[in-house]
């Protein structure tokens, strides 16, 4: 599992980073979600990887 929160404002980057901020559903800084840990989702957090932390946690 990864734990994904949202550390930096979106403001001035791309609308498909936005996009891809809601996809997670990280709406507001300092939001954190828990995902599975995919190739998807790596691969959207290798898009925004500059705005948010993430870290890997056992379930």
């Amino acid at each position: 599992m990864l734990k994904i929160t949202y550390s930096r404002s979106v403001s001035g980057h791309p609308g498909k980073q936005r996009k891809t901020l809601q996809a997670l559903g990280l709406k507001k800084l300092q939001n954190a979600v828990t995902k599975p840990d995919n190739p998807c989702i790596r691969g959207m957090v290798k898009q925004i990887s500059h705005l948010v932390e993430v870290e890997e946690i056992a379930e």
